[in-house]
């Protein structure tokens, strides 16, 4: 194996192929990167038997072959190189690779104990990159990272013909989004559990092209793949990741149908005064919210203890209402949102809020709708008395 390849478009393949290496491996194979030279260019590859990427780009190949190096070692390498052509040779049990003056030599690992590569699914449709990596940024928000729950560290993926639903929850809150996209099927419907960490880090990798092309296997659930494919420096990209096992609970009954009271409020105040009165709630107690008159008043801490109180103007339709939510949940939610004007919805202080962005051209004004396709709701947190 011998070839030259640009220094920019080989560190950013191999990162990109790097980025999902186990930390602790099974098998010392497993964090190796797999590099493979024909007259078509490289193949770099990552798989560790849940999550598979694979990285082509134009090389210089002057000879053919196959080599497995430490992934982590060969990023960190390729980031400090100088900007000039990469040179790589494989020399018996060891991988020779020049830049400038800079020379490194790296051990081998067996290639064939290394797994087979998973096949990408037949494509289901394609999605606008960037669309596709805010909505995923959006949805993720509300996913749980408990590892003893692995169903709720899922983003529940949702086809129905040229919409897609992004549904997470932790089980204190809720996060929807949805988006448009092109089916390869107008009729074409589906739904899929993808490990979030792994949908949020394809999806913001995979904005260097207009499009990106998804890929879900007809099992489903469980034993099933979805891949993902889009463009990026110097080639393509593609992972696909095993879907999780398991029953994602049935979350959308728990949006209501109605609205007793709902509060419209600029975002960036809201945010920065939730920032300021959170500063003296105690860990794991709530920041109350009252509304009423035309304010909403904010209020943290209670005792002997350090107290914060903030008002800022809200338009309030209906009944004054008192509750209170955990500070980081909130800002989450309302750091998700894109407008500048967000409505908080409410039935009773004990029952969720489901909170959006106003959309529309008097949005500024509070008379938007809320149409924006995406929806969080949050659980209250019980008040001191």
């Amino acid at each position: 194996m011998k070839f030259r390849v640009e220094r920019d478009v080989l560190a950013d393949a191999v990162a990109w192929a790097a980025r999902s290496l186990p930390v602790r491996p099974s098998s010392p194979v497993l964090a190796g990167l797999l590099i493979e030279a024909d007259d078509d260019g490289l193949v770099l590859s990552t798989f560790d038997y849940e999550t598979s990427a694979r990285a082509t780009l134009s090389a210089q190949v002057s000879d053919e072959g196959r080599a497995l190096v430490s992934g982590r070692l060969l990023a960190d390498i390729c980031r400090s190189l100088p900007a000039k052509p990469v040179d790589m040779v494989l020399d018996g049990a060891r991988v020779s690779l020049t830049c400038g003056s800079a020379r490194f030599s790296l051990q081998t690992m067996p290639v064939e104990d290394y797994p087979t590569m998973p096949s990408m699914p037949q494509a289901t449709g394609t999605v606008s990159s960037e669309s596709f990596a805010h909505a995923v940024s959006q949805a993720v928000t509300a996913a749980g990272r408990d590892d003893m729950l692995p169903v709720l560290t899922g983003v529940r993926v949702e086809i129905d013909g040229g919409t897609i639903s992004l549904l997470a929850t932790d089980r204190f809150r809720l996060s929807q989004r949805e988006l448009e996209w092109s089916p390869q099927s107008p009729d074409e419907s589906a739904a899929a559990l993808v490990p979030a960490r792994v949908l949020g880090d394809t999806a913001k990798s995979l904005t260097a092209g207009g499009e990106v092309t998804i890929a879900l296997s007809s099992g489903g659930t469980g034993e099933g793949l979805i891949g993902f494919e889009g463009a990026g420096p110097g080639g393509v990209r593609r992972t696909t990741t095993r879907l999780l096992d398991g029953e994602f609970p049935k979350v959308r009954s728990l949006f209501p149908n109605e609205k007793l009271t709902t509060a419209r409020v600029d975002k960036a105040s809201l945010i920065e005064s939730v920032k300021r009165v959170a500063l003296v709630a105690e860990r794991n107690t709530a920041v109350q919210l009252q509304f009423a008159d035309g304010v909403l008043t904010l209020d943290a801490g209670s005792g002997d203890e350090a107290q914060a109180s903030e008002s800022l103007p809200a338009e309030i339709d209906g009944e004054p209402i008192t509750t209170g939510f955990n500070p980081q949940f909130l800002l989450d939610g309302l750091q998700a949102i894109d407008q500048p004007v967000v409505e908080l919805a409410f039935t009773q202080a004990s029952k969720p809020v489901v909170i959006s962005g106003l959309v529309g051209a008097d949005a500024a004004e509070g008379a938007g709708d809320t149409d924006s396709g995406f929806r969080y709701l949050l659980m209250p947190r019980r008040l001191l008395s």
